[in-house]
């Protein structure tokens, strides 16, 4: 199987897969529309294997034993398996099959999407050159599979390896005559759908929502982890069911999940179809889970995704009512973390309580005069919640129990500097615990942050920018920091700040450009110029993190312009000579992505004089460098070629 017809095979799979989704219904519509979603959004990886394999030369195919192609068959059998799942179960009805063929079908959904998600995981991204983006993609395709095969429960691979290959149709008959299910379907290519729809799934893959409970089962025991640290604030330094005929009526939940608990529809954002944390109204009266929806708008769509109305205008209204039912539904479901606090006694490492109502009388006792009208109070009990959300873990959960961040929130607009300061400084040590995060979010805590960002003193700028890298570890709030204007700010915090917050800046954008769409906001904010500078600087010691920065932002077509425009790749050449071996590292990274698919780059790092310190790093340099230089000299000898 060569590299072009691999690709285009595995493509026509996916639009196959794809036009089977027309007109999904009955028990397992759910199930169908999740695994199909999931496939499609594999298009761009079977899109770049195809144009690698166009790249490659027929010796580079017969003469490699451990050519990456070699994997591509057993992807290959997961999406004719999934294909053949789809025609039989997308129209199955539980009136006219047995309980039996329900389960049966049950277990090929889990064997399909283990194999599928072990086939993807044993494809090698950096063998077939799949850019940093795709892989970015095929990684949360694969933790939805993950998740999704958690969600059927265990297995065994012996058991996958055979079922998948099963032929479906032939197993399920129905209980009468006259109602054989059709497996023929309309094809429809991927290429063709409605606009719209595709941009639909670009935002469901883009928005990570690896801390969102996924799909519509959500098992009891379901929780999120603690990730508590102890240090203050400085991220950059730390950092089988019932008896009875009762076949024909139980609902495909029971058959599948037992011990599961059912989402409402009210409660599932339209657009990721996943139980909503923060519900915003748009303009046309329809509510959405607020990444979802920015990362719509963002997507440049004025349109309302569930009516197709045209949005008058832009404005985010959080849906306060329906955010209370939520959390009183999880709460009654328990399905919410627990917070650890319990009737005044909060719950230690090994298991034990320990009494802290002595405590928490304190605390509440400071969270008031927060409020106070006397700035000496305000600024005195600011400055002691500093201190007791430093020293641990407890105080962190037992300040915010007592309300304290919507009151240290306020204070960020003070005119007081040292207030201010002490209370983005008490915001940042709350999210070292990770329960906090949400709540500061919910806080509406983020612009007054960007604004100290902007105009605040050095000292509660540093923390500002701390604080939004804190907040940014969960994917949806890289959305929202993004979209909130902080990117400018952070960029020039990073060419004019101290030392400190230039390292707490870099950290911060570093973490936000992971989000696609926050690359295209931070180079418009200058940040190319910026890192090109940090390299330059003889007295810079930050060139790892510029490095590292511009490592992620160097497959996003906007900053590969920018960087050439910035004269950054004879730079680049001159640390592959000189620096050191991390370094060295990430500059071939750079050029490797900077010179996918551009003979211009490439001809350029050949008249440079690249090809002597690639050489020299294929030999000895680290593994990951050797790799990327190898990559680079095959590119450049592909070159010469032409």
């Amino acid at each position: 199987m060569d590299g072009v017809n691999a690709g285009g095979e595995l493509l026509a799979l996916v639009n196959d897969v794809v036009g089977v989704s027309v007109g999904f219904r009955g028990l397992f519509k759910q199930d169908c529309t999740d695994l199909v979603r999931r496939i499609a959004l594999l298009t761009h990886l079977f899109e770049e294997i195809r144009d690698f394999g166009a790249a490659l030369r027929p010796l580079d195919v017969s003469t490699s034993s451990a050519s990456p192609l070699t994997c591509l068959p057993e992807v290959a059998n997961a999406l004719q398996a999934a294909k053949r799942l789809l025609s039989v179960a997308g129209n199955f009805c539980s009136s006219a099959f047995s309980d039996g063929a329900a389960k049966k079908i049950t277990f090929q959904f889990h064997c399909v999407t283990w194999k599928l998600e072990k086939a993807l995981g044993n494809l090698p991204c950096e063998l077939f050159e799949i850019s940093e983006e795709v892989r970015e993609q095929v990684e949360l395709v694969r933790a939805q599979l993950r998740r999704a095969t958690e969600r059927y429960g265990p297995l065994s691979s012996k058991v996958v390896s055979r079922a998948p290959s099963l032929p479906l149709d032939r197993e399920i008959h129905p209980q009468k005559s006259g109602n054989r299910l059709n497996g023929s379907f309309h094809v429809e290519n991927f290429g063709n759908m409605n606009p719209e729809a595709k941009a639909m799934m670009e935002i469901v893959s883009k928005c990570n929502d690896s801390h969102s409970i996924k799909d519509q089962i959500v098992p009891e025991s379901g929780r999120l982890s603690n990730s508590p640290a102890s240090a203050e604030a400085h991220p950059s330094n730390e950092i089988d069911g019932e008896k009875g005929d009762k076949s024909a009526t139980k609902s495909l939940e029971e058959i599948k999940k037992p011990d599961s608990v059912v989402i409402p529809n009210d409660y599932l954002c339209p657009i990721s179809l996943e139980l909503m944390r923060d519900p915003v109204i748009v303009a046309t009266g329809q509510t959405y889970e607020r990444s979802y929806i920015q990362r719509w708008i963002d997507c440049g769509n004025l349109t309302c995704p569930k009516t197709q109305l045209e949005l008058q205008n832009l404005t985010l209204t959080p849906n306060y009512a329906l955010r209370s039912l939520i959390t009183q539904w999880c709460i009654k479901n328990n399905i919410e973390q627990p917070t650890g606090l319990v009737n005044g006694r909060i719950k230690k490492s090994d298991g034990t309580f320990r009494d802290v109502s002595g405590d928490i009388a304190a605390i509440e006792v400071l969270v008031r005069k927060l409020s106070s009208r006397s700035i000496e109070d305000r600024r005195a009990a600011v400055t002691e919640i500093r201190s007791l959300s430093k020293r641990s873990t407890d105080n962190r959960i037992l300040i915010a129990e007592a309300g304290a961040i919507p009151a240290l929130v306020n204070l960020l607009t003070a005119d007081d500097v040292v207030t201010q300061e002490n209370a983005v400084t008490s915001i940042l040590n709350l999210s070292i615990y990770e329960n906090n995060k949400g709540l500061i979010m919910l806080a509406g805590a983020i612009p007054s942050v960007v604004q100290v960002l902007r105009s605040g003193s050095m000292e509660a700028r540093e923390n500002a920018a701390a604080t939004l890298f804190s907040l940014s570890v969960a994917d949806e709030n890289k959305i929202i920091i993004g979209a909130s204007g902080a990117m400018p700010a952070l960029v020039e915090l990073l060419q004019n700040g101290s030392t400190r917050g230039k390292k707490d800046a870099a950290t911060a954008l570093f973490n936000l450009c992971i989000y696609q769409g926050n690359k295209s906001r931070a180079v418009k904010a200058g940040i190319i110029t910026a890192l090109s500078n940090m390299l330059t600087d003889l007295n810079n010691c930050m060139v790892d993190e510029a490095l590292t920065i511009l490592s992620v932002l160097s497959s996003h077509h906007e900053a590969k312009i920018s960087v050439v425009k910035a004269s950054v790749i004879p730079v680049l050449i001159d640390i592959l000579r000189t620096d050191l071996p991390r370094n060295k590292e990430n500059a071939t990274a750079i050029l490797l992505s900077l010179c996918k698919r551009d003979n211009e780059n490439l001809a350029c790092i050949s008249r440079l004089g690249a090809v002597v310190p690639l050489t020299d790093l294929a030999k000895s340099g680290t593994e990951r460098a050797k790799r990327k230089a190898t990559s680079l000299l095959e590119h450049l000898q592909r070159l010469q070629q032409l």
